[in-house]
């Protein structure tokens, strides 16, 4: 499916730029409206030339025009793309003399090697003698003046230098076809527009930047993160002044609601810049903001229907002169920190900004709740949060000024939404927990497994396998057993809601019930080079942590000892037949 690039002005579209189709990975930019975008040695070219354009399509920067003092661009077609494919097709299709041909001399596609006169191959990968035309050699001095006459933006200059190659005649087809490809790669000035989704943008991190600032995670461990803790749409949004969302006694605090009113709701630790976020949000279908399709009315910009074009990430139902928030309970994540604001920086790509007091209208405004580890844990030590909200009457904001009056505003907002995150995070009830951190995953889990559902999944990625090893042997059969037969001395008389938020000892780091299945899984996609007697994975693979995903699933304990319900059949059936010698069984045939 091809994306078309939607960009009014004033706004901006990241997108991934690749230099030429040889390259794996290009740059992140932002398309504006009447800009010029710069590729380096490249060139440059107008930004409204790749507005509104398809994804995925291959251009090429021409030379400027005598009249003109920009370049323009050309769609490069796929029959010229994969010209090379197509020739060695046509070749074992057809055999002729030509058939040992490395590039296709018809119809003019790129880089043949043919005499612009007579149409005679000149360069053939099985000839010993090359022809005299071959036989040229290209200085320094004069490919750089080929390349400040940018002659078929490339295209002559590779071809004369492979002519000017005077051991061609000793490559071999592989090797040839290699040299091309090298040559191509340097001289040709083309560039592929590909969308910033979030596996193209962790590829660029890992390739073109600083790969432990992701933690080396990689787009296959997203992949399984997200599988593993069972990441999806959470439904349509449901509010807490819904008449739906209260129960029957008419209650409207978290722990009131009911169970099925409470799905599509993570918890999230992520240490990766949002990058963890970015591809849960993905999975949700709340990353992207959504555009409205303008009517042609609209376009047009009647002076009845014109009106402010920023006004706000304002949620539905909100009050904005009270300090009332009327957030979604459903369709969220709620991101644990450890800093004084969360670290999401990777998300501004995307149109969403944390520190921004007055965003843009965008999904994660309403759906992404942010909560640190002291909020979590003991709230009433937070500043913020123990906090008692601004106050004013009435008549005192009639006196203050627009500007002290929107503060105050502001301020009450503020403490409506801290509250209302750590409120609904302490209340629990979670459909899954994803981490992705440095920290240990045993004190992660001291404090977050209390918090989720029966049957809520778990998946932890580390890029090591030791912390996750010794995360699974606090949940292994030996210690469930021992903890059934001989419940340590800190657990004995405590009820079942205690013993979910028990901290633990030496021997039991964690209540060993409280997770099933355990397990630890890894995944990684090796490039293959497959070539006739050369099939071995690349050898210029990068290394770097293998990475490893911990999982598991929420169980709730159940109370005091189980007992075995239900017709005993069997046990009668023997006591009757052990009712004596001689005896029938009344209903039984002798």
């Amino acid at each position: 499916m091809l994306y078309a690039v939607q960009v009014a002005t004033g706004t901006t579209t990241p997108m991934v730029i690749k230099r030429s189709r040889f390259c794996a990975y290009g740059r992140p930019l932002s398309i504006i409206p009447n800009k010029t975008v710069s590729l380096g040695k490249y060139g440059t070219f107008p930004s409204n030339l790749v507005i509104e354009r398809p994804y995925h399509l291959t251009y090429e920067i021409l030379d400027k025009r005598a009249s003109e003092d920009f370049s323009r661009l050309r769609v490069v077609p796929a029959s010229e793309l994969h010209a090379d494919v197509i020739a060695e097709e046509d070749a074992a299709a057809t055999p002729n003399d030509d058939s040992d041909r490395i590039i296709s001399a018809t119809d003019g596609v790129e880089y043949t090697l043919v005499d612009e006169d007579s149409g005679n191959v000149v360069v053939r990968s099985s000839r010993e003698v090359l022809d005299e035309n071959a036989r040229q050699t290209l200085t320094m001095e004069e490919i750089e003046e080929l390349k400040r006459e940018g002659a078929g933006a490339g295209m002559d200059l590779v071809a004369k230098l492979m002519l000017s190659h005077t051991a061609l005649d000793q490559k071999t087809s592989y090797s040839l076809a290699k040299y091309k490809l090298l040559k191509t790669k340097k001289y040709i000035k083309r560039f592929q527009i590909l969308p910033l989704d979030i596996f193209t943008f962790a590829n660029y991190h890992l390739e073109e930047k600083d790969a432990a600032r992701i933690l080396d995670i990689r787009q296959e461990m997203m992949g399984l993160v997200g599988c593993y803790a069972n990441v999806h749409y959470g439904g349509d949004d449901v509010f807490l002044g819904d008449a739906q969302a209260t129960s029957e006694d008419g209650a409207k605090g978290l722990p009131a609601l009911r169970d099925e009113l409470l799905q599509g709701r993570w918890l999230v630790v992520d240490d990766v810049c949002g990058l963890l976020v970015g591809a849960m949000a993905e999975r949700m279908g709340i990353l992207q903001p959504v555009q409205k399709e303008m009517t042609p009315g609209e376009a047009n910009g009647h002076a009845d229907t014109t009106r402010e074009a920023h006004v706000g990430a304002v949620p539905i139902n909100r009050t904005l002169n009270g300090h009332s928030t009327d957030a979604p309970i459903t369709n969220t994540l709620t991101l644990v920190h450890s800093a004084n604001q969360p670290g999401l920086s990777f998300l501004n790509y995307y149109g969403y900004d944390s520190t921004d007091p007055n965003p843009m209208p965008h999904p994660l405004v309403n759906h992404l709740l942010t909560v640190s580890w002291l909020q979590l844990v003991k709230p009433e030590l937070d500043m913020t949060y123990s906090s008692p909200p601004p106050t004013a009457t009435p008549a005192q904001l009639e006196q203050w000024k627009p500007g002290r009056r929107g503060n105050f505003h502001r301020k009450r907002r503020r403490w409506a939404r801290i509250h209302h995150a750590v409120d609904a995070a302490r209340a629990g009830h979670f459909s899954g927990l994803v981490t992705a951190s440095m920290m240990d995953p045993v004190s992660i889990l001291r404090h977050t497994l209390p918090l989720l559902a029966g049957g809520a999944p778990v998946a932890i990625y580390a890029p090591s396998l030791e912390p996750l090893a010794e995360l699974a042997d606090c949940f292994s059969v030996a210690r469930r057993s021992a903890w059934a037969s001989a419940p340590p001395a800190g657990a004995a008389g405590r009820t079942q809601e205690e013993l979910e938020r028990w901290q633990g000892d030496a021997d039991f780091p964690l209540n060993p019930t409280l997770l099933l299945g355990v397990g630890i899984h890894t995944s990684r996609a090796r490039p293959w080079q497959v070539l006739p007697q050369r099939t071995h994975p690349m050898m210029t693979s990068r290394g770097g942590a293998e990475g490893y995903v911990f999982t598991g699933w929420r169980a709730k304990p159940a109370e005091g000892k189980v007992a075995a319900r239900g017709k005993f059949v069997g046990r009668k059936r023997k006591q009757d037949d052990t009712s004596g010698p001689g005896t029938e069984t009344p209903g039984t045939p002798a």
